[in-house]
């Protein structure tokens, strides 16, 4: 399948111009109707192409008229995401902003923004003010969505899970590389899991030791 074919616009195909054919997961996805507003899960190696299938989806959310909500457990990461998203979104009429601040706050400002990058924390300081244009929302990436399992934010993570879920009912979209329990997962998020083990770059085994490595085993991508 090639970007080309998908009904996206034009900006975003002359952006990702270099990618012109979909990896595997990318395709599983919109198969699986990512461009349909269904929710998923992407479980693939790293490098795979699993950002762009979140892209996809945030572009065709805001392209009718919604707003996206690009979740990510660590600052970092949210700065990394808020600078590629403005290389993608100048000189269109999509605006993306970048809100990481973790103390109590209504952050109205944000109601201009149709793209939001948020950590763990933000949205919940703003779930808990209630903001109202938080109706407008209609996709949510979950970047790194396997720390549902992690001891110190997947409780944080799972409530807002369950509060997106019942009071705006989103189109979810869950990236790991890894995750215990997929099938579990997804079910709970009324998803449908995608899984492909494609990589771009050869992954082998070995043991490296006196200056020496041997490599052993079975070799896949």
């Amino acid at each position: 399948m090639k970007l080309a074919e998908l009904s996206l616009p034009d900006f975003f195909k002359s952006y990702y111009a270099q990618f012109p054919v979909l990896t595997p997961i990318q395709e599983k996805a919109i198969e699986a109707g990512l461009l349909k507003g269904k929710s998923l899960v992407a479980c693939a190696p790293t490098a795979s192409g699993k950002t762009l299938v979140a892209t996809m989806s945030i572009i065709y959310s805001i392209g009718e008229g919604n707003k996206a909500v690009y979740l990510v457990p660590l600052k970092a990461l949210g700065s990394e995401k808020y600078k590629e998203y403005q290389k993608l979104f100048q000189n269109t009429p999509y605006k993306v902003m970048l809100s990481t601040g973790d103390m109590d706050s209504e952050s109205n400002y944000l109601a201009k923004y149709e793209v939001l990058i948020l950590t763990t924390e933000k949205l919940d300081s703003l779930l808990r003010f209630r903001v109202p244009w938080i109706n407008k929302v209609k996709t949510v990436v979950v970047d790194e969505i396997h720390l549902l399992n992690d001891q110190s934010r997947g409780p944080t993570l799972e409530i807002i899970l369950t509060l997106l879920k019942t009071f705006i009912q989103p189109q979810f979209v869950g990236l790991s590389a890894t995750i215990g329990n997929p099938e579990q997962l997804a079910e709970w998020l009324e998803a449908t899991l995608i899984i492909d083990s494609w990589r771009p770059v050869e992954l082998k085994q070995g043991i490296h030791l006196q200056g020496k490595t041997e490599f052993y085993g079975k070799q896949g991508r």
